[in-house]
């Protein structure tokens, strides 16, 4: 590990890809599925976890990537306020 790289970074970096798609593929589906308030918050829950892990790759990232992540993210936040209300 380099000296600037963060440490939660390198752990990140060893989860499985595809464990973590699957991870956050049911949390968005419990979180759909889920009626009112409590699914709109599970949503929201998971977007500000999204929110932090941008934020820590945000440099790595390609334009192109970054602009699919920050719509994807708001089509998130916008379904889960629209569960809230």
């Amino acid at each position: 590990m380099q000296r600037t790289q963060s440490p939660l970074l390198a752990r990140l970096s060893r989860v499985n890809p595809t464990g973590v798609f699957l991870a956050a593929l049911a949390l968005v589906l419990v979180g759909l599925l889920t009626p009112g308030v409590a699914g709109g918050v599970l949503l929201l829950l998971l977007a500000a976890g999204l929110v932090a892990l941008l934020r820590l790759t945000w440099p790595v990232q390609r334009p192109a990537t970054r602009l699919i992540r920050l719509l994807m993210l708001t089509l998130l936040v916008a379904v889960a306020l629209a569960k809230l209300l």
